[in-house]
């Protein structure tokens, strides 16, 4: 990796985050053992602690369970303020695999070329080693982009060629335009990104003011389009049993199900501990309680 991708990189993992985050991401951090906590998604754009906070738990050591990340939800009353967090926890060495596009995995890499910040890290060391996992999903997203993307164009062409294409191969409904909406809104942290990992590469590219020409042969776009071809056929059957582990292994699944049904209908559900310890098994009782509810409410 050049040294100038490293640089925009460890720059954007320092940003700052809200007090309150760093507080809840070392809360997680310390208490799973980690090396690292990364924080991303809109809350990290907008400084909000409203709705669910997103964090990446990254563990010491080899991958434990073969569909991964392990996903759960978690409220901690911090600060007279409740918070609320929704948590990916997976090794660090996986997430480098995936990073780097050794593995068949299509989410990893498309998610942390947008923005993250490591919001707690234990150590220089763990430090290092993911941000070169992050610069690593940075190059795989690049390269993809560029065999994607048209023979020439500006940045946004190559990302929104990339984006729709990992949206197409992902088990999940996006407006139309997801692409543009997340370029704009995160428009300084790509100014300039595509070039530099580019550069990191290897690969040569002309540019003439905001138009950029990739030299990619033929050869090397048809190896890179039958690499991404080979994931994007298994994008959405992962996706289906990474969902389908998650409605037995989603700790706090009944907490996270209460708090989305209260804030958009206003019906709140207690959580007792049958519903918390089987969340499946007790939906049909909740079921028929939110429909009694939902009438008297009208």
């Amino acid at each position: 990796m050049t040294g100038a991708l490293s640089q925009r990189v460890e720059q954007g993992l320092g940003r700052d985050v809200r007090p309150e985050v760093a507080a809840f991401a070392q809360m997680l951090g310390e208490e799973a053992g980690a090396l690292g906590v990364l924080f991303y998604g809109s809350n990290l754009r907008t400084g909000s602690l409203d709705g669910v906070l997103d964090f990446y738990v990254l563990l010491p050591g080899q991958q434990a369970e073969k569909v991964w990340p392990r996903v759960s939800y978690r409220e901690w009353d911090h600060a007279g303020e409740t918070l609320r967090a929704k948590i990916a926890t997976m090794s660090l060495a996986q997430f480098a695999s995936a990073a780097s596009g050794r593995s068949r995995d299509t989410t990893i890499w498309a998610r942390f070329v947008q923005p993250s910040a490591l919001a707690w890290v234990n150590g220089d060391a763990s430090r290092q080693a993911i941000r070169a996992a992050v610069e690593d999903a940075a190059g795989t997203a690049a390269r993809l982009a560029a065999a994607l993307g048209p023979a020439q164009g500006t940045a946004q062409d190559y990302w929104r060629a990339l984006f729709r294409a990992t949206y197409r191969a992902e088990f999940r409904i996006e407006k139309a335009g997801r692409e543009d909406s997340i370029l704009a809104v995160n428009q300084d942290h790509f100014d300039g990104l595509l070039p530099l990992s580019w550069q990191a590469q290897g690969m040569a590219f002309a540019q003439k003011g905001e138009i950029l020409v990739p030299e990619i042969t033929a050869a090397e776009r048809a190896r890179v389009l039958r690499w991404w071809e080979k994931r994007a056929r298994i994008g959405k059957p992962l996706n289906l049993l990474r969902l389908a582990k998650a409605t037995t292994t989603f700790d706090g699944a009944a907490d996270y199900a209460a708090w989305k049904l209260h804030r958009h209908t206003g019906i709140t559900l207690e959580v007792t501990p049958f519903r918390e310890k089987h969340p499946l098994l007790a939906a049909p009782g909740a079921l028929v309680e939110l429909w009694r509810k939902r009438r008297a409410q009208r």
